[in-house]
């Protein structure tokens, strides 16, 4: 283990971040009724210019007036190569009341755009004696974003979430493709003259997730495009968990169920995870460091990937 120690992500339900756009505020009710964890209204890519300042004002008055519950409450806002961010920020943080927990920061491609970000929620918050510091969260959505993961999850104290926007990503990096997730029709591996398709996103949410995990953020898979597909759906989902992420987007009310299955242990798993950590314990008890459970080997390891398990169905039942 090295010296130093990576801290601990932010201990809250994270499984579905269900977005909606700002422009149509007849959701917003619906949304924060829902079973996600986090809502995300959006004031960015799903909002054309000609709403950005409807939309804009429909979520200031929603922040105060809807009920949202225990629920991680974030507004994306627009892209810093925009002319609409800043007047997001300065809307949001001057005009909104204190329900809102977080800003997303689309696009992100250094720590210097989280720096921008923060020094202007920093000189309001302060101009304005907001109690509550507003957090951020930032999808890595293009080449300069994966490039630079790792400065962007350093870049300041405020995050506490990055998320992998395939699409933007896939068309920064020139990707032969229109699908947002999933497999890929043209990736694939033949073998004895069968096809094998492998997951094109694979390498970039390993890298999110080991720049997360270093620098204690929550690490959260993005969007799956073909919300007709629930078995593509818990597929990707599936292979997220399983490479540490904590969560995924829900484009459309019927994700949110499916994000939640997958991302909620299973009560087999916490059962075993409980007997695991157990079995270790007695161990200990023995003054070994190892011992054997349903034939296979479990140490020192084996405990902190458990507790992993256990600590998240804590949380989730919390």
């Amino acid at each position: 283990m090295s010296f130093l120690i990576q801290p601990v992500a932010p201990a809250r339900p994270n499984r579905c971040q269900l977005f909606g756009p700002g422009s149509r505020p007849a959701l917003f009710e619906k949304m924060a009724a829902s079973a996600a964890d986090v809502i995300n209204l959006d004031l960015e890519d799903s909002v054309a210019p000609s709403d950005k300042d409807t939309a804009r004002q429909n979520v200031i008055q929603a922040i105060s007036e809807v009920d949202w519950g225990t629920k991680t409450l974030s507004v994306r806002i627009n892209g810093l190569d925009t002319p609409y961010w800043y007047r997001d920020v300065v809307d949001l943080l001057e005009k909104a009341g204190d329900r809102l927990d977080q800003i997303m920061i689309p696009k992100v491609g250094t720590g210097g755009d989280i720096y921008a970000v923060d020094a202007l929620v920093t000189a309001i918050e302060a101009a304005k004696g907001r109690a509550k510091p507003i957090a951020f969260e930032v999808i890595i959505e293009s080449a300069a974003g994966i490039a630079h993961v790792e400065e962007i999850a350093a870049a300041s104290p405020r995050l506490v979430a990055m998320s992998l926007g395939a699409a933007d990503f896939a068309a920064s990096m020139g990707m032969a493709t229109t699908g947002i997730g999933g497999t890929q029709d043209d990736y694939y591996m033949l073998k004895d003259g069968q096809r094998h398709w492998s997951d094109p996103w694979h390498w970039a949410q390993a890298a999110i997730v080991a720049a997360c995990r270093t620098h204690g953020l929550l690490p959260v898979d993005g969007p799956f495009g073909d919300f007709s597909d629930d078995e593509g759906y818990r597929a990707q989902a599936r292979r997220s968990a399983v490479l540490g992420m904590v969560g995924k987007w829900a484009i459309h009310p019927k994700q949110i169920a499916l994000a939640n299955e997958v991302f909620t242990p299973s009560e087999a798993a916490v059962e075993e995870a409980r007997e695991i950590l157990a079995a270790m314990e007695e161990a200990k008890a023995k003054g070994e460091g190892a011992t054997v459970y349903k034939g296979r080997l479990v140490d020192i390891a084996s405990i902190k990937q458990a507790e992993v398990i256990v600590r998240q169905a804590e949380m989730i039942a919390g």
